[in-house]
């Protein structure tokens, strides 16, 4: 196993490709550059990703190290046992509703909450709030032997020990919240995905609760 070292911008364009709970950057790298090759051509904020620059980037000696892994890193790294199927864009959000979004999530609306599970929870409402119908397509997504949302506390506590289940303000749907912050980024962003909101919308939404 070689190691290489990344820059934050580019892990947190790897990080925003995960398809499930759980999947390593490795595994994510092997999708995108092997598996997929072509789909890592995006912008991530004001820098367009180019799979030749990824692949000149791996391609490093195995001599050099791994800086200190971010909290995403730390997020990607368990192993899921059982992994949900791969998550896939639904159809797609329209403009407004991206927009919409976009406004209502911004840096200024989430720092009006002085916790990050409250800024967690209020972008999950806000999702639910443009998608109250689509929204129980949430409950595909699972961890290790246990799911992160439901339509009751309950169904949560059943499914594991100290998951601190709360509820998603106005919606009916609960979710687990005692991940850290970098295991909750990549739940919005699938989330983000299932509900069919694009890359760019995905990225700026992590990006402004991460900050």
């Amino acid at each position: 196993m070689k190691t290489i070292e990344i820059d934050d911008e580019l892990y947190a364009y790897i990080a925003s490709q995960t398809k499930h709970i759980g999947e390593s950057a490795s595994e994510i790298l092997h999708r995108l550059l092997i598996d997929e090759p072509g789909v890592i051509t995006t912008v991530v904020s004001a820098a367009t990703v180019k799979a030749q620059t990824v692949a000149e980037t791996v391609n490093v000696a195995p001599t050099e190290t791994v800086s200190k892994p971010t909290k995403a890193a730390k997020a990607l790294a368990p192993a899921v046992s059982n992994p949900p199927a791969a998550a896939t864009h639904g159809a797609p959000a329209s403009k407004a509703d991206e927009e919409l979004l976009l406004n209502n999530i911004s840096k200024t609306a989430l720092a009006k909450f002085d916790k990050r599970v409250d800024q967690f929870l209020y972008i999950l409402q806000q999702v639910y709030l443009q998608h109250p119908t689509d929204f129980s397509q949430v409950e595909t997504i699972i961890g290790k032997n246990r799911k992160y949302f439901a339509s009751s506390k309950e169904a949560l506590l059943n499914t594991g020990s100290s998951t601190n289940p709360k509820a998603i303000p106005d919606s009916g749907y609960w979710v687990v919240t005692n991940n850290n912050t970098a295991k909750k980024l990549a739940m919005l962003s699938q989330v983000l995905q299932i509900l069919g909101y694009s890359d760019k919308v995905v990225n700026t939404v992590t990006e402004n609760f991460e900050s």
